[in-house]
């Protein structure tokens, strides 16, 4: 069965573009998932909607509601959901080109492969992708992908572009957060010396079919 892409549209660098598609670069398929079953049956067990106060209630009773503070909710309509909803756009601009180092890594999130779409597209992306390289940095550009606007990263990778979407800002939690209760120290410089030399014993290339769960294995 053809993987089915994400989103298809075009990519625009320019005064230069070409229709793409945008295809998972990760798969879940290798993940072991388990459902609920009666005992004794092997039925499927169906979740109830329950309020703690009234008991079971019908779907269409329920309502979306956000918490604004402990216990308290403002209610949202459907109608008001769908009247911010940013429509999908057919258009992946290169707004600008960065050092991948100046991207924080907290920021990467889920991989992409960006492929030409169809065989008429593949000058037009293979111009692209080449200057891209050429260039050896980051492109960053903006889509709206099911209802949400996503900053893309674009690089070249082999006969294609390895797109990643990066996180907001308000997704990153402050690292001083959580490092500010660490206490300051400066370590015996024998001790640093001998992990040092421990980490250039245990230098290697990076093997991904070395990194298996062993837990989905068993």
């Amino acid at each position: 069965m053809a993987t089915r892409p994400t989103w298809q549209g075009y990519l625009r660098l320019s005064l230069v573009s070409c229709p793409v598609a945008l295809y998972t670069a990760t798969s879940r398929s290798g993940e072991v998932h388990f459902n609920m079953l009666h005992k004794n049956t092997h039925n499927r067990i169906r979740m109830i909607p329950t309020d703690p106060e009234s008991g079971p209630v019908d779907r269409s009773e329920i309502v979306k509601g956000y918490e604004i503070e402990k216990g308290r909710y403002v209610v949202v309509t459907d109608e008001e959901i769908k009247a911010v909803k940013l429509e999908t756009t057919r258009t992946l601009d290169i707004e600008r080109f960065v050092d991948e180092a100046d991207i924080d890594r907290l920021y990467w999130n889920d991989p992409y492969f960006l492929t030409p779409d169809g065989d008429m597209a593949v000058e037009a992306f293979s111009v692209i992708r080449e200057a891209m390289k050429k260039a050896r940095k980051v492109a960053l550009g903006r889509l709206v992908m099911h209802q949400r606007e996503r900053l893309m990263a674009l690089e070249a990778h082999d006969k294609g572009i390895l797109a990643y979407t990066i996180r907001n800002k308000r997704e990153v939690r402050d690292a001083e957060e959580i490092f500010s209760n660490i206490k300051a120290m400066k370590p015996p410089a024998s001790m640093v010396e001998i992990a040092a030399k421990i980490i250039s014993q245990q230098e290697g290339p990076f093997d991904p079919s070395q990194f298996t769960d062993r837990y989905e294995d068993a």
